[in-house]
């Protein structure tokens, strides 16, 4: 099979939903290690990416020298980075070698970002899902209750608000959590804490499913110029603008939202909404203003075509306006 040109980061993520449930996705796998090789990635620091999703490809399909191979590839990719992707390729290293009993090897691989537990909200995951390959159930158990007990004596004796507040604390407790539920280890005061920070994201995600989204207001051009006179909290420029929504919706649908849209805005609307010598702008009047627009029927579908008229009403094709804009 062969895949698309110009495949950007949103392209790879949607392949990583959908190639396990393709018919052939070892051929899914071959084909991104090509689009990186022969240089059809709308971003050209996408290829570690890429390479790296076609060796999580071929692991799940025990094709384990394929796999071996395509991370090889992603590691030279990265060169010398040293940022969370990076590292999370050298953890599916660290599996893979493990999978193929080279237990040595892929200690001597994952040992070095143990001190990255602390550093980044997604390498709990990956170091202890190389662990757990390993067999390493208690070498990651350890690791990760001293990366809490780490963070927490940073932070002091104030227990997180909440799962944002804590940050990195979060992932760590929820890793540890789930580890030793799998281990069979009695509830500590970390599970816990991790129980209730669980519990509270839960609900904060519950509230924010059902209300209206203040951040997904699109300001059409003529609009923003107006609104740009009074107020700078869309963006300070329309380009900011439309950057920040194709931003957002893209992280809404990685949450699993569908039928997402924006709600184009009007300032005469606005101001309308505050009322005679009221201020449009204040915090209270756009927020009641968003709820009035996702309410009605004025609504501009998301995403639209990549080859379709982006929905920001550029005239220009969605590929080559606002797409590219989530990652900017």
């Amino acid at each position: 099979m062969s895949l698309k040109a110009d495949l950007t980061s949103a392209d790879l993520n949607e392949i990583r939903q959908s190639a396990l449930g393709a018919a052939d996705p070892l051929g899914v796998a071959a084909d991104l290690a090509d689009a990186a090789r022969d240089g059809r990635l709308a971003d050209p620091q996408d290829a570690g990416l890429a390479l790296t999703l076609a060796a999580e490809i071929a692991e799940s399909r025990s094709k384990l020298d394929a796999a071996l191979r395509y991370v090889d590839g992603a590691l030279e990719a990265y060169g010398k980075r040293d940022d969370s992707p990076a590292a999370g390729a050298r953890a599916l290293r660290a599996r893979i070698l493990f999978r193929a009993g080279r237990g040595d090897e892929a200690f001597a691989e994952i040992e070095p970002l143990r001190p990255l537990l602390t550093q980044y909200p997604d390498a709990p995951a990956y170091i202890t899902a190389a662990l757990a390959v390993g067999n390493r159930g208690r070498e990651a158990e350890t690791w990760l209750t001293e990366a809490v007990q780490e963070v927490l004596a940073e932070r002091g004796a104030t227990e997180p608000a909440d799962a944002d507040d804590a940050g990195v604390l979060f992932f760590l407790l929820q890793q540890r959590h789930r580890l030793r539920h799998a281990l069979g280890r009695q509830h500590d005061t970390h599970d816990n804490l991790a129980e209730r920070l669980e519990t509270r994201l839960a609900n904060a995600s519950a509230r924010a499913a059902t209300a209206p989204a203040e951040d997904l207001v699109f300001w059409p051009r003529p609009e923003f110029d107006r609104l740009a006179k009074q107020t700078e909290v869309y963006g300070a420029t329309w380009d900011e603008h439309r950057a920040r929504l194709e931003r957002e919706l893209v992280r809404l649908a990685g949450t699993g939202r569908a039928d997402l849209a924006v709600f184009p805005g009007s300032v005469d609307a606005l101001t309308r909404q505050a009322g005679v010598g009221g201020d449009p702008v204040t915090g209270e009047n756009r927020s009641a203003y968003a709820t009035t627009l996702a309410t009605g029927a004025a609504r501009i579908p998301w995403p639209p075509e990549r080859n379709g008229s982006c929905w920001c009403g550029s005239g220009l094709k969605y590929k080559k306006c606002c797409l590219p804009r989530s990652r900017s």
